[in-house]
């Protein structure tokens, strides 16, 4: 019997050991799997995104608001698959990649991108190229042409998105190279973006009787199920970012959680403070700001800076927002104060708070604050520089804005012949 027993357990270490030998060149089944989830969790962020937004303007624009967000689905999801994904990622390439990805050509089931099917890696990518210029919908809410804003985001998204993931991400880009720490977006995905928004809002205009009439959100619960989703779906967006399911995505995972529930703490603080009473909207607001901070850092701080960057977070965005009443501009849902200052600060606090896997100010690295700071005045230089050219040429051809009887009918019907609410 004690022969048969030392015979056996020689036998089931090598049967346990054949399967990790036949795969061994292959894909880690659990970083795939959570690289799965984690791209399903940000495409859930799009209908959030769309709640979120809709559920703060007037009840006749819901729809047209939403489909904003639904047709940026649509059409980066079929740019991104056509050539957007290899203008980011086919590199190498200084300031951006390679045409040998088009229609993801050259990539196979059995392609990796590090421990996970390159498919996945693309999908996972994808689906932030496609929320990035959905931000920017908060900004041009009521008031825009949507045939011109189908060609915008399209455009946006081929001359900007892809060139600044590519400055950042991609194969010898030129900011990765300078050593830019951007885990997961604050400057790709938010401060482009808001940026953007902030030029497409100016360009735009005011919405009819903006200041002097007050825009009342006509569905608060629905702004604050958004939030939720968007809370929700965030998880895959920072711990995802990772690109395995180890120690590096748990921490983005606390950091992100932290920084949202602080990012809402300190909004409603402040706005209890300058306002007297605390706000719904506040609140969802304060959770997206924490969450758009952290997401640069996610991976690189402790949960205790995470802390401290969504409690600044709140204070921070609240004073963005409070920019339009001040400059007079019409940034309607808010986008450029949350978004675009969200990820400049977001940025340039990663290159102080930064601890884990790299050194920011307050370990003694003033280099990578430099650095940070320079990839938030390029990056917002060139997104600028090229929405303004996007949009003039736009503003000749299609033309930026509906009508005022339009405008003033509601873009539900006039845009799309529907009505979010038949009662």
């Amino acid at each position: 019997m004690m022969y048969g027993k030392k015979l056996k357990l020689p036998l089931v270490g090598a049967m346990l050991l054949l399967p990790s030998l036949a795969f061994a060149e292959g894909p880690d089944a659990g970083n795939t799997a959570w690289m799965l989830v984690s791209s399903a969790l940000v495409l859930v962020m799009l209908p959030g995104l769309a709640l979120f937004y809709g559920g703060m303007v007037r009840s006749k624009n819901v729809l047209s608001t939403s489909m904003h967000i639904f047709a940026a689905m649509a059409i980066i999801g079929v740019q991104w698959v056509a050539f957007g994904y290899s203008l980011a990622f086919g590199g190498p390439g200084t300031f951006i990649g390679g045409l040998q990805h088009l229609f993801l050509g050259g990539i196979t089931p059995d392609t990796l991108t590090g421990t996970i099917p390159t498919y996945v890696f693309v999908m996972f990518q994808g689906m932030f190229a496609i929320i990035t210029p959905a931000l920017i919908a908060g900004a041009v809410a009521e008031r825009m042409k949507f045939s011109t804003y189908c060609v915008f985001i399209f455009l946006w998204a081929t001359l900007v998105y892809d060139p600044l993931a590519h400055w950042v991400w991609g194969e010898g880009g030129w900011l990765l190279e300078m050593g830019a720490l951007d885990f997961a977006g604050g400057t790709v995905v938010h401060l482009s973006s808001g940026i953007s928004a902030l030029v497409l809002a100016i360009f735009l205009g005011k919405r009819k009787g903006y200041p002097q009439e007050r825009f009342f959100p006509h569905n608060l619960p629905m702004t604050l199920l958004g939030a939720g989703l968007l809370w929700f779906g965030w998880f895959g967006f920072n711990a995802g970012s990772a690109l395995s399911a180890g120690g590096s995505a748990a921490l983005a995972f606390t950091t992100t959680q932290t920084a949202a529930a602080a990012g809402a703490l300190s909004w409603m603080l402040v706005e209890w403070l300058k306002a007297g009473k605390p706000s719904a909207l506040g609140a969802a607001s304060g959770v997206v700001a924490g969450l758009v901070v952290i997401t640069p850092a996610a991976g690189f701080v402790t949960p205790g800076w995470a802390l401290v960057m969504g409690l600044l977070a709140g204070a921070v965005c609240y004073g963005g927002v409070m920019l339009k009443h001040k400059l007079g501009y019409d940034d309607s849902l808010d986008a450029f104060g949350v978004h675009g200052v969200g990820g400049a600060f977001g940025a340039l606090a990663t290159g102080i708070f930064a601890t884990v896997g790299a050194t920011g100010l307050l370990a003694g690295n003033f280099h990578q604050f430099v650095v940070q700071l320079i990839g938030v005045v390029a990056a917002g230089a060139y997104a600028v520089v090229v929405t303004i050219g996007i949009l003039l040429l736009l503003k000749v051809t299609m033309g930026l804005r509906v009508t005022t009887d339009e405008e003033r009918m509601g873009l539900d019907q006039t845009a799309h012949s529907e009505s979010g609410y038949n009662i």
